[in-house]
């Protein structure tokens, strides 16, 4: 089962960042949250990622072109440019990346539809976007998908608000709690599995795959929602950014789900 990954916006609310490079290669600990989203799935035993690239996508191709030897120890002759791995210090080896320019103005929707030959024969793909990050237990999210038998599974999350949340007594604080996650609101929080017959709703270049398509899955009982109440967190601008590294930089980042021993084989020969 391949994993699509939407790396082609211009990311404006993160001019900070885009300005330079795209979205997707944000670093969070010294690693672009990219890496950070496939390892993800790595995790769960999925190694094969199409990536939709747009704006700057000439950035993650040399990204992926020069990954071994940047996470390599390597000697180089200078006039012959032959190179010799003195040792290989990854453990992505095993990743097949597709990397394919879908248009720079393309919306989410129309990039999806562009890389539609690169699913090739699969019943089922995961989607995702290049700027989230997720606790997600990748494994129990494809289970519950197949057995919905809807055409589309997103997954719910409880969004972290924008502003402190006051309880009040009159003119007293009751309570106060700096910017919580919502737990009445659910959201689109990405990490969605799709059936290859989201293929038949999506049309042209201009279509966003969160407006008429998902609507219309919704409209006629085909979208699905694997509730999530664990950790996600967008990184929308550089106050988001700045989160994730924080929490990277503690040890104890809630999405660094890897290295996991995987105990559902019959789940990976089924995809």
């Amino acid at each position: 089962m391949k994993v699509v990954i939407l790396c082609g916006g211009k990311g404006t609310r993160l001019r900070e960042e885009t300005e330079y490079r795209p979205k997707p290669l944000a670093s969070i600990g010294g690693k672009p949250i990219l890496w950070h989203i496939m390892k993800t799935y790595s995790a769960y035993g999925f190694n094969e990622f199409v990536l939709c690239l747009g704006y700057k996508g000439e950035m993650i191709k040399d990204y992926f072109m020069n990954y071994d030897l940047l996470n390599s120890d390597f000697t180089i002759e200078l006039g012959s440019k032959h190179i010799v791995r003195d040792n290989v210090a990854h453990d992505e080896a095993n990743w097949r990346v597709s990397l394919v320019d879908t248009g720079l103005e393309t919306q989410t929707g129309g990039r999806l539809a562009r890389v539609r030959n690169y699913i090739g024969a699969d019943e089922n793909f995961m989607l995702t976007y290049g700027d989230g990050v997720a606790d997600v237990n990748v494994a129990e999210l494809v289970q519950f998908h197949r057995d919905s038998g809807r055409t589309a599974t997103l997954t719910g999350v409880h969004p972290v608000g924008r502003f402190g949340e006051l309880s009040v007594d009159g003119g007293k604080v009751r309570h106060f709690a700096e910017k919580p996650a919502s737990s009445e609101t659910w959201v689109n929080g990405g990490f969605l599995v799709l059936n290859r017959a989201i293929f038949k709703y999506l049309d042209g270049d201009e279509c966003i795959l969160e407006r008429a398509p998902l609507e219309r899955l919704s409209a006629e009982d085909q979208l699905g929602v694997y509730r999530h109440p664990g950790y996600w967190q967008c990184m929308d601008t550089l106050r988001d950014l700045e989160l994730l590294n924080q929490e990277w930089a503690s040890g104890r980042a809630p999405w660094k789900v890897w290295p996991r021993a995987l105990d559902f084989p019959a789940l990976l020969a089924a995809a």
